[in-house]
């Protein structure tokens, strides 16, 4: 599973974050705050936030609306709604879904694989890429 890790975070450039929230406490928030750190392009995706700003990055309403090529989607949203947003993903063109931590769905992630797209599912960036040493 690293293997895939190390690729989806190396080969990404354009991040949609699913779930962006503009409360510091949020996990999201902090993640997409330590993403655009290390010079990720993070584009916040919310549709109660949208037109507004996360961290400076205007919010859009859906990845239908992200005018670039999306490498990963970040799904910061529950298990039960991570098959819409990997459908979603897929729909768009985005080359790897990324599910955070407790985010299971082996059937959409399924969906994702024969679409041609990476997948890593019940992981966190910020955890990864320090602990597997991507600069």
């Amino acid at each position: 599973m690293d293997e895939v890790v190390i690729k989806v975070l190396n080969q990404s450039k354009v991040i949609a974050l699913v779930g962006a929230s503009p409360k510091p406490e949020r996990a999201s928030f902090r993640v997409m705050n330590y993403l655009l750190a290390r010079g990720y392009d993070v584009i916040p995706v919310n549709p109660l936030k949208a037109g507004s700003d996360i961290l400076g990055q205007p919010v859009v309403a859906s990845l239908a609306e992200i005018e670039k090529p999306i490498d990963m989607v970040d799904v910061f949203r529950n298990s039960e709604a991570a098959g819409a947003v990997i459908d979603e993903a897929i729909q768009v063109g985005a080359k790897a879904v990324w599910l955070q931590l407790d985010v299971i769905h082996e059937a959409g992630a399924q969906r994702a694989r024969d679409a041609g797209l990476d997948v890593v599912m019940d992981r966190c960036p910020k955890i990864e890429i320090p602990r597997l040493g991507i600069e």
